[in-house]
C-alpha cells in the first residue's frame, strides 16, 4: 500500500474528532493516503467510519488503535478538585475519572474481520497473538515508536512496518512507557536523529512523522531513509478535517508557543499553550485515560463556547505554517514542492564541478 503511492504522505490517525472518513478519501483521489483514528470510538462507531469510507473511496486505508496500558494506582482526588473549578467555570459537571481499555478487543476483532490493510498502534506494542491475527488476514503492521529501544520491542513481536515519532509532533507521544518524574514522558529524539538511531537497531520500513508540514520536509525524511512522511497538523485545517472552529481559530491565529502537558488526558501531549495548560501542567498525574475521561466535559464545553482557553489544542512545533484548504489541495502543494526540493538537491550534486 505505502509504496503504490504516487505522493508518499500518508494523513496521521488524529483521534477526538479530525480524522474523518471524508479526509481520508480526499487523501486517496489525490493519490496519498492515511489512517482514521479509532482511538475514543467503540467498535461500532469505527465500523461506521470505516463503512463511510469505503463508500467514498476504493483505495486502502488505515486504521490506528490504542493500545491499552495498565490502570493507574493515583489518588486522582485532588486532581479532580482541581478541575472542578474548571467545569463550574462552564456550567458542567467533570467526567468520571474512570479507567477503561479504549474498547480495544472489540476493536481488533473488527478491523481483522474487515481486512483493513493497514493496522497501526499507538501508546504500545500489539501482542504477538494479534499481529498474527492480522498478518492471517492480510493486514500490515505499524507500530509506532519514539525511539530505538521501543522500535526493537515492536520488532520482536512481528511489526512490519514502524511509524517514527519525533518530539516535534503534536498530540500525545507515542511513548511505550510513561515516566512521570519526565514532563515528555521520557527521552526526546528529533525526528531525524530518531529515523537514524531507530534504522541502526532494526532492519524495517519506516514511516517518519513529526512537525512535517512542508513538502521539502517530506524530502528530508526520504532522504534520511523513510518510506513515507505522515502528517497530522498539516491537515488540521483542512476543509474535511471534523477540527472544530474553535481549534481552527487558534491554529490559525498563530502566536502561541508549544508544550507538552498531561493536564488534559495524563499522558504527554504537545499542544498550543494555553490557561488550562499553564494552570494545571505541573500538577497533573500521570494517569491515562482516567484525567481524559474527568477533563472531557471542560474541553467540550469550551469548544461550545468558543473559548480556547480550556481545549487541548494538539498540534506540532510548525503549526503555524499549516494551510486551510481541501486536503487534495495541500497534498498537491506537498507534491511540487517535495519534487521541487528534491530537483534542488539534484541540482546542488550534479550541476557544481
Amino acid at each position: 500500500m505505502i509504496g503504490e503511492l504516487r505522493v508518499p504522505v500518508l494523513v496521521a490517525p488524529m483521534a477526538g474528532g479530525p480524522s474523518t472518513p471524508e479526509l481520508i478519501a480526499a487523501a486517496n483521489r489525490a493519490g496519498a493516503s492515511g489512517f482514521l483514528a479509532a482511538g475514543y470510538l467503540t467498535a461500532e462507531a469505527l465500523a461506521a467510519q470505516i463503512d463511510r469510507t469505503r463508500e467514498l473511496t476504493d483505495a486502502p486505508f488505515g486504521v490506528n488503535l490504542f493500545v491499552p496500558g495498565e490502570r493507574s494506582g493515583h489518588d486522582l482526588a485532588s486532581y479532580q478538585l482541581r478541575l472542578l473549578a474548571e467545569a463550574q467555570r462552564y456550567g458542567v459537571e467533570p467526567g468520571i475519572p474512570d479507567w477503561n481499555d479504549d474498547h480495544y478487543a472489540a476493536k481488533l476483532d473488527l478491523v481483522v474481520a474487515q481486512r483493513i490493510p493497514l493496522v497501526s498502534f499507538t501508546f504500545g506494542r500489539p501482542s504477538a497473538a494479534d499481529v498474527e491475527r492480522l498478518h492471517a488476514a492480510g493486514s500490515r503492521v505499524v507500530v509506532t515508536v519514539t525511539g530505538p529501544a521501543e522500535a526493537r520491542l515492536a520488532a520482536e513481536v512481528g511489526a512490519d512496518a514502524l511509524c517514527v515519532q519525533g518530539f516535534e509532533a503534536g498530540a500525545h507521544r507515542g511513548l511505550f512507557t510513561d515516566e512521570e518524574a519526565d514532563a515528555a514522558g521520557g527521552e526526546t529524539y528529533g525526528l531525524l536523529a530518531a529515523l537514524r538511531l531507530v534504522a541502526a537497531e532494526v532492519d524495517l520500513p519506516l514511516i517518519a512523522t513529526g512537525g512535517l508540514v512542508h513538502g521539502a520536509d517530506v524530502a528530508a525524511v526520504l532522504a534520511a531513509g523513510a518510506v513515507a512522511a505522515q502528517l497530522g497538523t498539516a491537515f488540521l485545517r483542512a476543509d474535511e478535517a471534523g477540527t472544530n472552529e474553535t481549534y481552527r481559530r487558534a491554529l490559525a491565529e498563530g502566536g502561541r508557543r508549544t508544550a507538552f502537558t498531561r493536564a488534559f488526558s495524563g499522558r504527554p501531549a504537545r499542544g498550543l499553550v494555553n490557561r488550562f495548560l499553564l494552570e494545571h501542567s505541573d500538577l497533573a498525574p500521570a494517569a491515562y485515560p482516567q484525567v481524559n475521561s474527568l477533563s472531557k466535559p471542560i474541553r467540550a464545553a469550551a469548544a461550545k463556547a468558543g473559548d480556547p482557553e480550556a481545549l487541548s489544542l494538539w498540534a506540532g512545533q510548525t503549526y503555524s505554517l499549516s494551510r486551510s484548504a481541501p486536503a487534495a489541495e495541500i497534498i498537491g502543494t506537498l507534491h511540487t514542492e517535495l519534487r521541487a526540493a528534491v530537483h534542488r538537491t539534484q541540482s546542488w550534486l550534479f550541476d557544481r564541478k
